[in-house]
């Protein structure tokens, strides 16, 4: 005890008390501390900078080095400008691989993405950055798990008054005019759903916030994973999911016509 008592006596005793004191409570508030606007700010110019390098590679060729548009010597427009599209609708055309075209004549289709998430990220930071535009939400904005049966039919109301005009009452798509298609939305992820209605690819409208809040949104999704969950009202082929009695009318149609067809060959073959 004398000698713990003679280091509490010691005229450093106090100093070196403080600095261990400093050094608990520093380390403790920077691991639990939220980052500083300056280092999001740097991460966010580090996540532009790397998006910009990939617009630069795979996408600058049709819509132009800062995302103005590209046009040929012939006036043929190569791409759209992307000033003010948004990080919505980058991520929409990149994440269902609509984009990049392999040819700028080719009709969008959706198929396995060039770029993983982190990519697409970037280069939606970075096309963002050019102009003002939808932002994408955060993950949990658009998460439908807590949705009521209300809520879910709610959407449906929705979808049905938006929407079933072109992508069937049940999201299975369909012919439009003039050789275009509504997609089949039964696959389609909650943020690619957003992608599409904040910034209306093809002959979609557009739906912003304004017109239809993110909340309607929300609903619209929570419809069309229920549908997309459900089984078949007409069996094991769903011909477009339009009712219970789709495959009974296609049997009944198909069955009466060839027994008719088969008795006719008969008649004609006893004669």
């Amino acid at each position: 005890m004398s000698r713990l008592s003679a280091r509490r006596r010691h005229p450093f005793a106090a100093v070196v008390v403080l600095f261990l004191a400093l050094l608990v409570f520093g380390g403790t508030y920077a691991a639990v501390a939220p980052a500083s606007e300056a280092d999001i700010q740097s991460a966010s110019s580090t996540q532009i900078e790397e998006g910009r390098a990939l617009f630069d590679t795979g996408c600058a060729s049709c819509h132009g080095l800062d995302g103005e548009g590209e046009v040929s010597e012939d006036g043929t427009t190569l791409g759209p400008s992307l000033l003010g599209v948004g990080e919505a609708s980058v991520d929409f055309q990149l994440g269902t691989g609509r984009m990049p075209l392999a040819a700028p004549t080719d009709q969008a289709q959706e198929k396995k993405p060039a770029y993983n998430q982190e990519q697409i990220d970037a280069i939606a930071a970075y096309v963002g950055s050019l102009a003002p535009g939808p932002e994408m939400p955060e993950d949990e904005a658009l998460n439908t798990d807590d949705l009521s049966a209300g809520e879910i039919a709610r959407g449906g109301e929705l979808f049905r008054t938006n929407c079933a005009s072109c992508h069937n009452t049940t999201g299975q798509g369909g012919a439009l005019t003039y050789g275009k298609e509504a997609p089949n939305l039964t696959d389609s992820s909650a943020r690619h759903m957003y992608g599409a209605m904040v910034s209306g690819p093809g002959a979609m409208p557009v739906f912003n916030n304004e017109t239809l809040p993110l909340e309607d949104k929300r609903q619209i999704t929570g419809f069309i994973e229920q549908t997309s969950n459900e089984t078949n009202p007409g069996g094991i082929v769903g011909i477009g999911r339009i009712g219970p009695v789709a495959e009974g009318l296609w049997a009944w149609v198909i069955g009466i016509g060839g027994l008719i067809g088969v008795a006719v060959w008969i008649t004609a073959r006893s004669k």
